[in-house]
């Protein structure tokens, strides 16, 4: 990576592309800390924008955690998927309980909907064809429960 010059990384530039970046979409405070750094900005600005950010409410967790749980709810994943990939993103585990909570999709049933609109109701056919359909549900972030109700007739 080629260095930058020391006097475009004034915390001007820093603010400038740190709102560019959240004018594309939310971010949570980690994922947009790790972006700022690969521009090779310095990390006690980031850190200082960043809370900037947060105090003028155009950078906010709890907002990036239900944006995100409504479009994995609509990717047809299920809560365990859903918490690893906040977790991932430096989500805190009361927010991302907070936002699944909010959202209040029955997770059976999504996961009925996620199986049938793969194997569309097509019969299981042997042993090997049912653990793959397991590993399937399982891969989307489905938990044994629910894995058991999408499998059931």
């Amino acid at each position: 990576m080629m260095q930058k010059d020391p006097e475009k990384l004034t915390p001007q530039a820093l603010w400038h592309s740190a709102l560019g970046l959240l004018s594309r979409r939310d971010h949570s405070r980690l994922e947009l800390a790790q972006k700022l750094r690969l521009r090779q900005f310095d990390q006690a600005l980031i850190e200082a924008a960043l809370d900037k950010l947060v105090e003028q409410q155009w950078l906010c967790d709890a907002r990036f955690a239900r944006v995100q749980v409504r479009q994995h709810v609509f990717k047809r994943h299920g809560p365990m998927r859903i918490r690893m990939e906040l977790k991932r993103k430096g989500v805190a585990e009361a927010l991302i309980e907070q936002a699944l909570e909010e959202e209040e999709t029955d997770w059976f049933s999504l996961a009925k909907d996620c199986y049938q609109a793969r194997f569309r109701n097509s019969d299981i056919s042997d042993i090997k064809d049912k653990a793959k359909r397991v590993r399937y549900l399982q891969s989307r972030g489905f938990n044994s429960d629910q894995v058991r109700y999408a499998l059931e007739e």
